[in-house]
């Protein structure tokens, strides 16, 4: 058999992308070792930006969330998302900073649905689309943590090939789920056949060992649970059995009951919830039980749906210790009081368990509803309360969704990383969330229109959108209290339809019996809840202009204008992997990698020059000169007097390269 694997492929999967023009979604293909594609750049650093936590006030309350440490340790980057993944992991401070230890990666990239969005262009041919996905999709592996995850949002234009894209760089093993968010509140009626109502978001961890954290639970879900036996834990019926008898045998055997003496088997294709052990420990919580075979093989094959002679052998059943009589008036007793976990119903002919109230929260969904999510129209409102002189962002994400997915993915102080920012909200979230983050923006109208300010107000605690404040929980009015089973929020509907119902009749609405109904359902909200402070900070940069470039025509490469001082100095450092040390005091080389040390020189290496960088070494130390130009014999004389020494010409030695396509 051939152990090949299903492979997606495409048009030019071997070839590279370049951008065509700086600052616009647009690419052109070369190989794989083009220097254009290959140079590493660097960042440079511009304003940083601080914020003030503000102080609490008696108005509000303020969840857990709102103490949360204001992040500081925050990257914003305008530049390409694929030069930025590569500067993040190639660049030795930056990569020994993030490498392996993001947490969560968030992209919401174009969805390539042959538009052209006033924010960005939207119409990139198949194959070029899955390349520089591709390309940054292995960066991202590269970037994740051992405990990681990605997620990816699509609509319904690519996700069937990003599905197979994501199998293929991460594995199908770390396939953890596809979520659909249902994005729209109402029906398009002007789509020609199907109103969209939903993207999807293709979730892989780093490892298949990847856990999440559980969603809190609501008082609606709680309120299903309820103690009638005046158990301390609340509970809900479930039936004593569920399916798969044919492949769990050993779990389906009888039950003799304390109240009828009959023994008792699942329903057919059933086996019981829990395990014999569990089952003996509960049922002698009424009376002595004991574990005894009997011949019982073709009842319990019937259960399971299989011949007499597959079914496992040795499985006992639960039979009463005691005589019937004396077992059943100790079982009548114990079922006056707290029930055990197994439970009769139907005069004790049949088994139910009890479903205790979870101590953790509940595991997610993989339907999302706009209504605990946020839609479109509620992302559009965001950016409008956000930035009211400014046309709203075309495909912004409500607050609420990115809240659940990092909620989902990651604890307080983690790093979540966005290389597609837009508007700016998963770094938004983020911070009021109490998570590190680094983001990156191709476009600079957006960079300055939207993602920057955006993040300023952030930290300067003047956004009160999004999750930053969170309506007061609905309860009972001071001396009202609610039937039990009845929550606020049924009291509060309850009298909001009354009040419907009575509107046009003036008699009614003064009727004492009315009155009264209204008084015993009336509700109040709770103080407003502050989810976010303000507080912390983050590094504003840009990435480096091109130091090298090819030409075809002339099959060479050569240095750009803009590849001299300290930027080709630092563009040599990166490109050689070679940590930055320029600024350490009392150096004189630009460039550390163990032992080893390197001088960039924009100019020419000399003799005199090697003598003079010889002898700031240390006996074990070694240096590597990286020129634009090298007098003849200074190669030999630099590995005559320093052992190991070499010397490069700059841009030949560092991308020797001819050929390609363009």
């Amino acid at each position: 058999m051939s152990n090949k694997r299903l492979e997606l492929t495409w048009y030019n999967k071997d070839m590279a992308l370049i951008p065509t023009e700086a600052g616009r979604y647009g690419y052109k293909w070369v190989n794989p070792s083009d220097p254009r594609y290959c140079e590493t750049h660097t960042l440079i650093y511009d304003e940083y930006i601080r914020g003030e936590q503000s102080p609490k006030s008696d108005k509000y309350q303020y969840s857990p969330q709102a103490d949360y440490e204001p992040q500081t340790k925050n990257l914003m980057i305008l530049g390409e998302s694929g030069d930025v993944l590569e500067t993040i992991t190639r660049v030795p401070e930056l990569a020994k900073e993030y490498l392996g230890q993001v947490k969560l990666v968030y992209i919401d990239p174009p969805f390539n649905t042959s538009k052209a969005f006033a924010s960005y262009e939207d119409n990139l041919e198949h194959s070029v689309w899955l390349t520089m996905m591709r390309d940054r999709l292995l960066h991202i592996k590269r970037l994740l943590s051992k405990d990681g995850s990605v997620w990816v949002h699509l609509d319904t234009s690519e996700n069937h090939r990003m599905r197979l894209l994501l199998d293929e760089i991460f594995g199908e093993q770390n396939f953890v789920t596809e979520v659909i968010w249902g994005k729209a509140d109402t029906s398009r009626n002007d789509a020609k056949q199907f109103s969209l109502d939903q993207d999807y978001i293709y979730v892989y961890s780093r490892n298949p060992e990847w856990r999440l954290n559980r969603l809190p639970r609501t008082a609606k879900q709680d309120s299903i649970y309820d103690s009638p036996d005046g158990d301390p834990k609340p509970w809900l019926a479930k039936p004593g059995h569920g399916p798969g008898a044919a492949t769990h045998q050993g779990m389906v055997y009888a039950v003799q009951s304390p109240f009828t003496g009959e023994l008792l088997y699942p329903p057919i294709g059933g086996c019981w919830r829990l395990g014999q052990q569990q089952m003996y420990a509960e049922l002698s919580k009424y009376t002595a039980y004991e574990k005894r075979e009997i011949d019982d093989a073709d009842r319990r094959a019937e259960v399971c749906g299989i011949d007499k002679n597959s079914i496992q052998m040795g499985v006992s059943a639960l039979l009463l210790k005691e005589p019937f009589e004396t077992a059943c008036k100790e079982a009548q007793e114990v079922a006056k009081g707290v029930l055990p976990m197994v439970y009769f119903i139907n005069e004790g002919r049949t088994v139910q368990i009890k479903g205790y109230l979870p101590d953790k929260g509940i595991v997610p969904r993989t339907i999302w509803n706009f209504k605990e999510t946020g839609s479109n129209r509620n992302s559009k409102a965001e950016s409008k309360k956000l930035f009211p002189n400014e046309p709203p962002f075309a495909t912004p994400k409500p607050e609420k969704l990115l809240q659940r997915i990092i909620h989902i993915a990651t604890n307080p102080g983690d790093i979540v990383l966005d290389c597609f920012a837009g508007s700016g909200t998963t770094a938004a979230v983020a911070q009021k969330m109490g998570r590190r983050w680094v983001t990156c923006e191709l476009l600079e109208d957006n960079f300055n229109r939207y993602t920057k300010p955006r993040l300023v107000k952030v930290v300067n605690d003047q956004d009160e959108g999004g999750i930053t404040r969170t309506k007061g929980k609905r309860i009972a009015a001071s001396g009202v209290e609610l039937p039990e089973g009845v929550l606020p929020e049924d009291a509060a509907k309850f009298t909001s339809v009354l009040n419907k119902l009575i509107a046009d009749d003036e008699e009614l609405k003064k009727h004492a019996v009315i009155k009264k109904l209204k008084a015993l359902a009336k509700t109040q909200n709770e103080k407003e809840v502050i989810n976010w402070r303000g507080g912390g900070g983050f590094q504003v940069a840009h990435l480096s202009p091109a130091c090298f470039d090819y030409s075809p025509a002339l099959g060479s490469v050569f240095l750009t204008e803009e590849a001299k001082g300290e930027t080709l100095v630092k563009s040599v450092v990166a490109n050689l992997e070679f940590s930055y040390i320029k600024n350490t005091p009392g150096t004189v080389f630009d460039g550390r990698r163990g032992k080893n040390l390197l001088k960039v020189i924009d100019g020419v290496a000399t003799k005199e020059i090697i003598d003079w960088l010889v002898s700031q070494l240390e006996s074990d130390e070694t240096v590597i000169v990286a020129a634009t130009s090298v007098m003849d014999g200074v190669r030999e004389y630099l590995r005559k007097n320093c052992k190991g020494g070499k010397v490069l010409v700059i841009p030949d030695n560092l991308f020797n390269y001819s050929g390609g396509v363009d």
